[in-house]
């Protein structure tokens, strides 16, 4: 194959399309579990989160509730995957093994945020969120109705595989993807490129800005518990009792139980059917079940 500008612009027309083709087909779970939040700096903060103030009888003059400031923030981070061409395939007209290698960058790239994601959640347990208390822990601090300083607990305990109850019907989701700028198809595949000159190679790749990050940690309830019919109404509890700052209640309905394939047979049991050992699962329907491939 004689290579100039018109070859080339086809090779790098055809690679985009292969990798576009990969991207667009990853059919991911992030937006079930996490809020996209779109990012126009290197970094956003999210000092709002903290407060979550309920209706009052209006007796006498307002009560202005000022949110409470937290220095939470979360640093959008630089993502890469390239893949390097050998001249010589190309004037050799040796490009069939390419194809298969673009649709691996394209798999890659739409799963990314899949791993980032879920891979928030699994680490919630030893990760801090905004009130600098690990995203599932006992003792997130919480103001009383006298505004007195108490704690809450969205953790299970135990030490075992970890499974989620998750509040995903709220006004922001468990789980923060804040977005800079969304996987894109890069090249260097200029004659007067030095990695061609150097290498006799065209780079074709793919770069991405993003990050993650938690939300409200009361939306969230995470276990290493047993899953079984009393933990999982435990956990149910915990966050349909949920208050806010003052003792307001926060009316959370939870409605999606995120485990991993370990817990997959377990949770759709637990959930989905009609009876267990003879007797009518009263359980059924009370929340949805997601099986992640990322919580391995």
């Amino acid at each position: 194959m004689i290579i100039n500008s018109a070859t080339l612009d086809a090779l790098r027309v055809g690679f985009k399309s292969t990798f576009n083709e990969a991207f667009k087909g990853v059919q991911g779970q992030r937006d079930r579990i996490a809020e996209v939040v779109p990012s126009s700096t290197k970094e956003e903060k999210y000092g709002w989160l903290g407060e979550l103030p309920g209706m009052r009888e209006w007796i006498g003059p307002r009560v202005i509730h000022s949110f409470a400031e937290h220095s939470y923030a979360i640093a959008n981070k630089k993502f890469e995957l390239t893949v390097g061409v050998d001249k010589d395939d190309i004037e050799d007209d040796n490009l069939g093994t390419y194809a298969p290698r673009f649709k691996v960058m394209g798999r890659s790239a739409g799963r990314h945020p899949e791993q980032l994601v879920f891979g928030a959640l699994k680490d919630g347990f030893t990760t801090t969120c905004y009130d600098g208390q690990f995203f599932f822990d006992t003792d997130h601090p919480v103001l009383d109705k006298d505004g007195n300083e108490t704690s809450a607990s969205n953790f299970g305990g135990g030490s075992g595989t970890p499974w989620f109850l998750l509040a995903t019907n709220e006004v922001i989701k468990p789980i923060i993807f804040q977005e800079r700028k969304a996987p894109d198809f890069v090249y260097k595949d200029k004659p007067t490129d030095d990695n061609v000159f150097m290498e006799d190679k065209y780079y074709y790749g793919v770069s991405a800005r993003y990050n993650v990050g938690y939300g409200f940690w009361q939306m969230a309830y995470g276990s290493k518990q047993t899953l079984d019919e009393t933990n999982f109404v435990a956990a149910f509890a915990a966050l349909a009792s949920m208050k806010g700052d003052h003792g307001q209640l926060l009316g959370i309905t939870p409605n999606l139980l995120v485990v991993p394939p370990t817990l997959a047979h377990t949770a759709k049991r637990l959930l989905n059917a009609e009876q267990i050992n003879g007797t009518d699962n009263v359980l059924k329907g009370t929340a949805e079940v997601l099986v992640s491939p990322w919580l391995v």
